[in-house]
């Protein structure tokens, strides 16, 4: 049974940045799309990123666009999350997640059992 395991996350002050890992075991990531989805306390999960397995250019929910960069290395089977820029509503629980496609990151409402696989989150605190 296929496993993500993330890492990375941590307290950073606003405008710091952080680098989220998410290491699969059990099946090939780069035979999936993978994503980055998050919940902020208090909110419903919302999708962030989302890469796909072939080319493409990478989805990014709006608010993140410019400042998050999603990035796959498929020899080491880990997808990541470069967090530049972070502002206080960045503050969540950061989830990786692979899936067929890229449908589920940029619905709303996001539906996180329609998911493939997913880890246990990393949580990312952006305070000063």
């Amino acid at each position: 049974q296929g496993q993500l395991v993330e890492s990375g996350g941590g307290l950073v002050q606003p405008g710091g940045s952080l680098r989220l890992s998410c290491v699969a075991s059990g099946f090939t990531l780069g035979d999936y799309d993978t994503g980055w989805f998050r919940q902020a306390p208090g909110k419903e999960h919302e999708g962030v990123s989302c890469l796909g397995n072939s080319v493409g250019s990478p989805y990014y929910k709006e608010s993140v666009l410019g400042r998050f960069t999603i990035s796959r290395d498929n020899a080491n089977n880990t997808v990541y999350l470069q967090m530049n820029d972070l502002k206080p509503e960045d503050t969540a629980v950061y989830y990786c997640a692979a899936d067929i496609g890229c449908g589920v990151f940029t619905s709303t409402p996001f539906r996180k059992g329609a998911l493939e696989v997913w880890g246990q989150g990393t949580l990312v605190t952006v305070s000063s």
